[in-house]
C-alpha cells in the first residue's frame, strides 16, 4: 500500500508539470518538444482520418435540425456562453431548443460543470451522454424539442448536423498550428473551411460581464467597486488568462491560483487567511456553491456577437426546418 500511495503522489505531481510543458510546446517556445512529438502527431492524424471516415459512414440523421457548437483545439474557447446565447435567440425565433453534451469530467451534480451552468442559466432540456445520438434520442422522446444544440461534438461525426459553428480563442488562436500532441489542435486548421460559421472569441464575439455575484448570499455588486483592490482569483478553466486579463483591465489586483480545466474544487482551495475576496468564473462557481464562504464571488458573463455576423447566423437558423 505504501508503494501505491507513493505512485499516486508522484502521478499527481507529474500532471501539472506535464501540462505546463505541453502548454509551452503548444503556445510558447518549446520548439524541441514539438518536433520530438511529431511522429505521434502523424499517427494521431492518421487514426483521426480513419475514425472520421468510419463515423461518417454510420452517421445518423435526426428528425429535427442539429446545430453543433465546437472547436478544433483543446481547452476553453468560449463555447458555453455561445450555447447560452443560441438557446435564448432560438427561443426568440419560436423554436423549442434542447442541448446535448458529453459532460466532460462530470464533477458537478454528476453532469459536468458546463452542462450544469447551461441548465442554471436557461432551464433548457439537456441530456448528457458520450454518445450524442443517444442523448438526442432521449431529448426527443421526453421533450417537445424541435431543434438541438450540441455543446461540443464537432468531431463526433456519427451525429448528423445541419449547421456547424466552430469557436476559436482569439488570444491563443491555433497555438503552433500542429495537431495533438505536438500542438493543441484536434483537427487541422483547414477543417474551418468546411464549417458553416467561425466565431472568434474576442473579435466577432465578445464575452462580457460587469456584475459580481456572491456565492453564499446571491448579493450582486458592480465589478468596478473592487477596482484597485487585491483579490484572490481561483480558476479551473481552459484559458484562465482571458479571465485574469479581464479583471486586470477592470483595475483589479489579481493574486492568481490556476488549476486544470474542469478541476473539482474543495473548500480548502477557496480558503485564504488574508481576508481578501475570492473571485472565480461562473463555470467554477457551479461546483463551489455548497461550500463557498461569504467572501466568494463569481462573475457571470454574456456572449455579445457582432450585429452583422449575428444577423447572418440567425437568418440561417431561422431557415432551418421545424419538426
Amino acid at each position: 500500500m505504501g508503494n501505491m500511495h507513493g505512485c499516486t503522489q508522484c502521478s499527481s505531481m507529474m500532471k501539472p508539470r506535464l501540462e505546463r510543458w505541453l502548454l509551452n510546446v503548444w503556445y510558447g517556445d518549446g520548439w524541441l518538444g514539438k518536433y520530438l512529438l511529431l511522429p505521434l502527431t502523424g499517427l494521431f492524424c492518421l487514426l483521426g482520418a480513419v475514425n472520421r471516415w468510419r463515423q461518417q459512414r454510420q452517421q445518423i440523421i435526426h428528425p429535427v435540425p442539429v446545430v453543433v457548437v465546437g472547436n478544433i483545439s483543446v481547452g476553453g474557447t468560449g463555447k458555453t456562453p455561445l450555447v447560452i446565447w443560441l438557446v435564448e435567440q432560438l427561443r426568440a425565433l419560436g423554436f423549442n431548443p434542447g442541448v446535448v453534451s458529453r459532460g466532460y469530467k462530470r464533477n458537478a451534480g454528476e453532469i459536468g460543470d458546463e452542462p450544469l451552468l447551461i441548465i442554471q442559466r436557461t432551464c433548457v432540456p439537456l441530456a448528457v451522454d458520450r454518445n450524442r445520438n443517444q442523448a438526442i434520442s432521449h431529448l426527443l422522446q421526453h421533450h417537445a424539442c424541435d431543434i438541438i444544440i450540441a455543446d461540443d461534438g464537432l468531431q463526433h461525426y456519427r451525429m448528423g448536423r445541419d449547421v456547424e459553428i466552430c469557436v476559436v480563442d482569439g488570444q491563443r488562436r491555433f497555438g503552433n498550428g500542429f495537431c495533438l500532441p505536438s500542438g493543441p489542435l484536434r483537427e487541422p486548421v483547414s477543417r474551418l473551411a468546411s464549417c458553416d460559421f467561425v466565431v472568434i472569441n474576442g473579435e466577432n464575439m465578445q464575452v462580457q460581464g460587469d456584475t459580481l455575484v456572491n456565492l453564499a448570499t446571491n448579493e450582486a455588486k458592480p465589478l468596478r467597486e473592487i477596482a484597485g483592490q487585491r483579490v484572490q482569483v481561483v480558476t479551473g478553466i481552459g484559458n484562465p488568462q482571458r479571465f485574469i486579463s479581464s479583471l486586470q483591465k477592470a483595475g483589479v489586483q489579481v493574486v492568481p491560483h490556476v488549476y486544470p480545466d474542469h478541476h473539482a474544487f474543495t473548500a480548502e482551495e477557496l480558503h485564504f487567511d488574508d481576508g481578501l475576496a475570492v473571485l472565480m468564473t461562473e463555470k467554477d462557481a457551479v461546483k463551489c456553491r455548497q461550500f463557498a464562504a461569504k467572501n466568494c464571488w463569481y462573475l457571470p458573463i454574456e456572449a455579445v456577437l457582432d450585429n452583422e455576423f449575428a444577423q447572418i447566423l440567425l437568418t440561417r437558423l431561422q431557415g432551418l426546418r421545424h419538426g
